[in-house]
């Protein structure tokens, strides 16, 4: 008798039938990687055989359990009809859509170049957009945009390229500016944030926080820092780029720790420190691994995360992340079981 096989999908979202050994196999060696990588406790045996069910189940969309529903927040959120589906609306009617229709429990408001360096040009405008959307919704507004430090080179920014100078071998010269660069962001990002403060906002989102590696982590931290000094009221969501903090740099601490190599359960302790209100945090999805592997891997690192955390832990499950297929169109099989582990297992606060 031919052994049962059961849909699941590679981590390009590609469709693959997977026996219960071959499932289970690759759930352990996803774990065990997380374990290794992270120094973390591995999933105890109860929750392996709750995230097995939850791959194995029946039905394209699953959901949680009553009364374990969980709140969502968004980066860039409100301009998505138009970028996504192409539809030309005001971004205040963005807003409303996803508040009336939709069903979301806050938006972001955010430029069509999602950076703080270009808001900064047009922040009163952004902020006359923001107080707009704001006038007409109930839902919690943040204004978003990335750090983005690599926005601050030459030709266009006031600071040498890093990536230019360290094949040069001008290896001080590339820690100096990267230094450099770190300033200027956090200037424009208090700034952005204080005309956004003055129409209402509910919170600032640093988004993709560490793209750039742990200067442009150091980034969001300072930033945050200033904005809770300046603005005690103001909330300030730090999500992150990836699982662990690239060390462009290396040298360079926060609170006397080293930014460098740090992953989830490690970053939500800086932001907490910073003040952060929301974190959120990344596993990078493996498009060569299946699913199974992949979402092991992920609980194991989210685990972790929300078990030191005491701020709100709304984890990144958009394309590529969190074992989301990293593919345009994601398929609501694995979504649906993601944000279900992820709720269950994980004891996330929020999406």
């Amino acid at each position: 008798m031919q052994e049962k096989k059961y849909f699941t999908r590679m981590g390009d979202g590609s469709i693959v039938h997977m026996t219960e050994a071959e499932i289970r196999e690759d759930m352990k060696a996803g774990m065990e990687d997380a374990v290794l990588r992270g120094k973390v406790e591995p999933l105890t045996d109860e929750e392996f055989e709750h995230l097995y069910n939850i791959i194995t189940m029946p039905g394209t969309i699953v959901g949680v359990e009553p009364g374990m529903q969980i709140v969502t927040t968004s980066d860039s959120g409100s301009d998505k009809i138009n970028t996504k589906c192409g539809i030309p609306v005001d971004r205040a009617v963005n807003a409303m859509i996803h508040e009336r229709i939709l069903g979301c429990d806050s938006v972001d408001i955010g430029y069509s170049d999602y950076n703080y360096k270009t808001v900064k040009g047009v922040a009163k405008r952004e902020a006359t957009i923001l107080k707009h959307a704001l006038n007409r919704t109930t839902m919690p507004l943040f204004y978003g945009a990335m750090p983005n430090l690599g926005f601050y080179t030459k030709p266009d920014g006031p600071v040498d390229n890093w990536a230019v100078l360290l094949p040069e071998g001008k290896i001080k010269e590339s820690l100096a500016a990267q230094e450099e660069a770190v300033e200027h962001a956090v200037r424009d990002i208090v700034y952005v944030a204080e005309q956004m403060y003055d129409v209402g906002a509910d919170g600032i989102n640093l988004d993709t926080s560490g793209a750039a590696g742990d200067a442009d982590f150091l980034v969001s931290l300072k930033a945050t820092e200033a904005i809770k000094e300046r603005f005690p009221d103001l909330n300030v969501e730090i999500g992150m780029a990836g699982e662990f903090v690239l060390g462009m740099h290396g040298k360079l601490k926060y609170d006397d720790v080293r930014l460098a190599g740090l992953y989830p359960h490690k970053q939500v302790k800086l932001a907490e420190k910073a003040g952060a209100s929301i974190f959120g945090p990344v596993v990078n999805t493996n498009c060569n691994m299946t699913f199974p592997w992949n979402i092991a891997r992920v609980c194991t690192f989210i685990k972790a995360c929300t078990a030191v955390a005491e701020i709100p832990v709304h984890a990144n499950t958009g394309m590529g992340v969190c074992g989301v297929p990293m593919c345009e169109n994601l398929p609501a099989d694995i979504v649906s079981r993601v944000d279900k582990a992820l709720v269950e297992i994980c004891k996330i606060d929020g999406l």
